[in-house]
């Protein structure tokens, strides 16, 4: 198991991008640079969107193995999904990672925030 703790701030999100892509390389995932990508909108969604009003605090990335997947958290302490008239994205960060993971859900975390749960296929 992996476990990061990552600043939310967008020179942060790299450096996290190649250690979660490491991982799920060492873990068998079936498509590593697509799990990292995924990864990386997550993250990204966390420092654009889950601050907003509020102190920011690290966002916790956790990657497991299991029998089957390759399975990725990503979670923040932020406002949890809300929407934004005033976004600064153009709402692509969600399905792009749909289009990259066998599965993912989305889930409020407690105490407050959000908590994004990513399955990837292992190589066979």
């Amino acid at each position: 198991m992996l476990s990061l703790s990552v600043a939310p701030r967008a020179d942060e999100i790299g450096g996290a991008r190649r250690t979660v892509r490491s991982c799920a390389a060492e873990f068998g995932a079936a498509n590593p640079d697509g799990l990292a990508v995924a990864v990386s909108e997550a993250i990204t969604n966390a420092v654009v969107h889950a601050y907003v009003g509020l102190a920011p605090t690290d966002i916790d990335v956790r990657v497991e193995l299991t029998a089957d997947a390759v399975v990725v958290v990503v979670a923040d302490r932020g406002r949890g999904m809300q929407p934004r008239a005033d976004s600064p994205g153009i709402g692509l960060g969600l399905p792009l990672i749909a289009s990259l993971s066998q599965r993912f859900d989305v889930a409020p975390r407690p105490g407050g925030g959000t908590s994004l749960t990513l399955w990837f296929a292992r190589a066979a």
